[in-house]
C-alpha cells in the first residue's frame, strides 16, 4: 500500500513528475528508474557533463536501441508473415527501422515534443526523432526487460501507429535494391563516402559518390554515411529505370571495349 502511494506522489508531486506524466500517457508504464528514460531524452547537443568532463546524453541509449529494435521487428515480421523468404523479411525490417520511419513514428506517439535539444535546422528533422525513439526503447528494455519492451512495442506501438500495407509497398532502401541490380548484372559496384568538412561534431555532413564499374553514376549528401549513401543511391534510382539501367550499362561496356591500352586500363581500375 505504502509503495502505491508513493508512486502515485511522485507521479503528480515529484520534482521528476512531468517525466513520469509522459511515460504514462505514451507508453502507459511506470518506470522503475526514472533516470533512465530522462536521459533517453536528451540529445547530444543538449548534453550534460559530470565533473569529469564526461558527456550524459541518449547516445549510448539509442546504440543499445536499435539493436532491441531489430530484435522486436523480426518478431514481429516473422509472427505477421509466416510464408514470406528471409530476403523479404530482411527488406521489411529494414523499412520499418529507417530513420524515417522511426521520425515518423516518434512523432505520432507524441515523443518528439519532449526532446531536450539544442540542435536547429534540417538536421532536428532527419535525425533526432528517431534516435529519440531507440534511446526509449533502450531504457525500457534496461528498466523492464526485453520481454516487456517486445510486448509493447508490438502491441502497443506498430499494431497502432505502423500501417504494415503502406510500409510493404514504400521502397526506402535504394543501396541495396542498387547493389542487387548490380550483382544480377554483373557489375561492381562502390561507394565514396566521406565527410564534406561542412559540418560539426554535433551536426556531421557526408558526400558519396556511387561507382558502377568505376564511373560515376549517382551522388547524395547526408548527416550519416549511411544517409548519404542511400540518397546517392536513390540519385541513380530516379536517373533510370530497370531497362533503360541495362541499355545505359550496355553502352557503357561497348565503350569500354575500345583497344585496350595501358591508359584506359588504369582508368578502368581507379
Amino acid at each position: 500500500m505504502f509503495g502505491f502511494v508513493l508512486k502515485l506522489f511522485k507521479k503528480r508531486f515529484g520534482a521528476d513528475r512531468h517525466y513520469y506524466q509522459i511515460l504514462d500517457e505514451i507508453f502507459g508504464i511506470y518506470p522503475n528508474n526514472i533516470e533512465l528514460y530522462k536521459l533517453a531524452l536528451i540529445h547530444r547537443s543538449a548534453s550534460l557533463f559530470l565533473a569529469d568532463g564526461t558527456p550524459m546524453n541518449n547516445e549510448r541509449l539509442e546504440f543499445l536501441g536499435d539493436a532491441v529494435l531489430e530484435a522486436i521487428v523480426s518478431d514481429y515480421l516473422f509472427i505477421e508473415f509466416p510464408g514470406k523468404p528471409e530476403g523479404f523479411l530482411t527488406q521489411m525490417r529494414s523499412k520499418i527501422v529507417s530513420r524515417s520511419s522511426l521520425n515518423d513514428l516518434c512523432m505520432r506517439i507524441g515523443l518528439a515534443d519532449h526532446i531536450i535539444s539544442q540542435s536547429g535546422g534540417s538536421f532536428i528533422q532527419k535525425h533526432i526523432y528517431g534516435d529519440a525513439l531507440e534511446a526509449m526503447i533502450g531504457a525500457i528494455y534496461l528498466d523492464k526487460g526485453y520481454d516487456y519492451v517486445n510486448r509493447l512495442m508490438i502491441n502497443d506501438i506498430l499494431a497502432k501507429y505502423l500501417n504494415i500495407d503502406n510500409v510493404t509497398e514504400t521502397e526506402t532502401d535504394f543501396k541495396s535494391r542498387l547493389i542487387e541490380w548490380c550483382q544480377k548484372n554483373k557489375h561492381t559496384i562502390h561507394f565514396q563516402t566521406e565527410g564534406d568538412g561542412h559540418g560539426s561534431s554535433q551536426t556531421p555532413s557526408f558526400h558519396s559518390v556511387v561507382l558502377i564499374d568505376a564511373i560515376q553514376v549517382g551522388y547524395g549528401v547526408g548527416a550519416s554515411k549511411k544517409e548519404a549513401e542511400q540518397h546517392a543511391a536513390f540519385s541513380v534510382s530516379q536517373s533510370f529505370t530497370d531497362t533503360m539501367g541495362d541499355n545505359f550499362m550496355n553502352m557503357i561496356d561497348r565503350s569500354c571495349r575500345a583497344p585496350e591500352s595501358g591508359k584506359g586500363k588504369e582508368a578502368s581500375d581507379e
